[in-house]
């Protein structure tokens, strides 16, 4: 368990960074974007009420509603985390412009198809599932650009206003997209959808990013896909955020997959109630984002994730048992708040625990938690809900939020003080002979001289030094005691390749490695050598399948640091 002052020290930390919920407006381009994308996905989620409204009289309707969700988000399961990848490597702004064209032309696909009545159950969900590839490919590119748009104390105020602009569209969306449906069906909100896609490639199109300058050639797919995900395993903070998010999403996604369900075989309620009942999510997200910085100068970071566990309890316990529509309303405002809290908390901690090199790789991971978690959570909930019924699912969804929030007593989310400014400290190795850039693996050997009286220090020290290593892109590290000499220690860490070592260098490290090392140097005496060896193939020899290739080297190089 956290102690209340560590607690505090974590707090106090997060409130340096938060800013009025509004101070990134003062960005034309944000502000541009941001608008865009609040139309964009007001046809979102229209096109998500017309999808579910034309399955509810269908036979199995709680699972064909369900999958309506899952269509939509479970291709980020397959596909964030490459796209995450991508956005690192490639231009975001291009790779948006692309994702977001393809996705106007498969909503004018959907609207075509269904103004001629051919759209099935099964030709819906397909044509859903390629939209939702698209929302995976640009998912990540959207949250790795806020730190290109606002300086990084507004960083917590843009993931809020995210939150606000998606579940402002929750808000309304629904509701006009219900009364459009009783009106003229569903074909209406499907092309509109696809006309709300004009302004956000507009703006995409006008937009110029500044030129950065490349030194080394860009990392190549695999290895950078590799990079990342080693980022996030050596990283105990991040891993915390993920683990917290899966503990919310599921069983919140069992309100938001079975709502329409609720509303129309519980409530008998028609499809601008349903819109209603939505929009009571949305609004509760709203005046979430609104009230969030009086929220955080009031609790603590764990008591906001405990409080959203609670509130969004409430709201799936009185989807299943509330019998009246005005009296559910003010269970679901509570939910939406929640919802809102939850994810903004968890957004804007993985974006000050990012550096850029990675960003979105680890974002897509987040998202891939969000998205995946709510269409593994729609599949689940909609299959039990057709076993057991709707009430009984949402009582267990209710139970296991009130566990996700006493949960926060022993897991709570520590938004540390960490320097992932880009810092190039490292010297150059002196080389007789440069590797090629596909060369390897690179094992870098460094030696240590440390006093006995300082070991347990040092270790403690080389600890960090060790993460910081995996981090940045060693696949194996370890410490060693010279037993050869007095007071001896090396540090030895194999890195896949020469190009990707040249990154390490280059790119990856941070103000916080270079903390990590200086603490090290307290306790050494004499000079810290380092020696850079790079594999050599031996015919007819076949290397050992574990540990540093030490007696396979080539170039043995030797310089004052790593």
């Amino acid at each position: 368990m956290v102690s209340a002052a560590a607690e505090r020290v974590s707090d106090r930390v997060a409130r340096e960074h938060t800013l009025s919920t509004w101070a990134p407006f003062s960005s034309p381009v944000y502000r541009a974007l941001w608008i865009a994308q609040l139309v964009s996905n007001l046809g979102t989620w229209m096109q998500t009420v017309g999808a579910q409204w034309l399955l509810v009289d269908k036979p199995h309707a709680a699972v064909l509603v369900s999958l309506v969700q899952a269509a939509t988000t479970l291709p980020v399961m397959l596909l964030v985390v490459p796209s995450g990848v991508l956005a690192d490597l490639l231009d975001r702004r291009r790779l948006l412009l692309v994702a977001q064209t393809a996705m106007a032309a498969l909503a004018v696909v959907l609207t075509v198809v269904t103004a001629v009545g051919h759209t099935t159950p099964t030709v819906l969900l397909s044509l859903l599932f390629l939209l939702g590839c698209g929302q995976a490919l640009v998912s990540p590119s959207w949250q790795a650009i806020q730190p290109e748009l606002v300086p990084r104390t507004q960083i917590p105020a843009a993931a809020s206003l995210s939150s606000m602009n998606i579940n402002s569209a929750r808000a309304i969306g629904p509701a006009l997209a219900g009364v459009l449906v009783s009106l003229a069906g569903p074909t209406v909100v499907f092309g509109l959808n696809a006309v709300s896609f004009a302004g956000i490639v507009a703006v995409l199109f006008r937009w110029r990013q500044p030129v950065v300058d490349r030194d080394l050639p860009p990392e190549r797919w695999l290895p950078a896909l590799r990079a990342g995900l080693r980022f996030i395993r050596s990283s105990p903070s991040i891993r915390r955020v993920l683990l917290r998010s899966i503990l919310f999403i599921f069983p919140a996604s069992a309100v938001w997959s079975l709502l329409a369900v609720v509303a129309h075989d519980r409530l008998g309620l028609g499809s601008d109630g349903y819109g209603v009942l939505l929009s009571a999510l949305g609004a509760g997200a709203v005046l979430g984002a609104t009230q969030i910085g009086r929220l955080r100068r009031a609790l603590s970071t764990t008591g906001l994730l405990a409080l959203s566990g609670v509130l969004f309890g409430i709201g799936a316990l009185a989807a299943a048992v509330v019998p009246y529509p005005p009296l559910v309303w003010p269970g679901l405002l509570f939910a939406g708040l929640a919802w809102m809290v939850s994810m903004s908390t968890m957004n804007s901690s993985m974006q000050l625990l990012l550096p850029g090199w990675v960003r979105a790789r680890g974002l897509s991971m987040f998202q891939l938690v969000l998205m995946g978690g709510q269409a593994v959570g729609a599949l689940v909930w909609g299959v039990i809900a057709g076993v057991f019924g709707i009430v009984p699912t949402l009582l267990v969804s209710a139970a296991m939020l009130g566990l996700c929030a006493l949960s926060t007593r022993w897991l709570p989310v520590r938004v540390t003080s960490l320097d992932t400014r880009h810092a190039e400290f490292w010297p150059e190795p002196a080389m007789v002979v440069e590797p090629e850039p596909r060369d390897g693996p690179v094992l870098v050997l460094r030696t240590y001289g440390v006093p006995a009286d300082q070991l347990a220090d040092f270790t403690a020290a080389m600890a960090r030094v060790g993460r910081s290593r995996q981090r940045t892109g060693a696949s194996r590290w370890q410490l060693y005691r010279d037993i050869g000499a007095t007071d001896r220690y090396i540090e030895a860490f194999v890195v896949r390749s020469w190009e990707e070592h040249m990154h390490q260098h280059h790119v990856r490290l941070t103000a916080q490695d270079e903390a990590a090392e200086k603490r090290v140097e307290q306790y050494t005496v004499g000079e810290t050598r380092t020696m850079h060896l790079v594999a050599e193939p031996v015919d007819d020899v076949r290397p050992p399948r574990r540990g540093p290739a030490v007696f396979r080297a080539r170039h043995a190089r030797s310089g004052t640091r790593g």
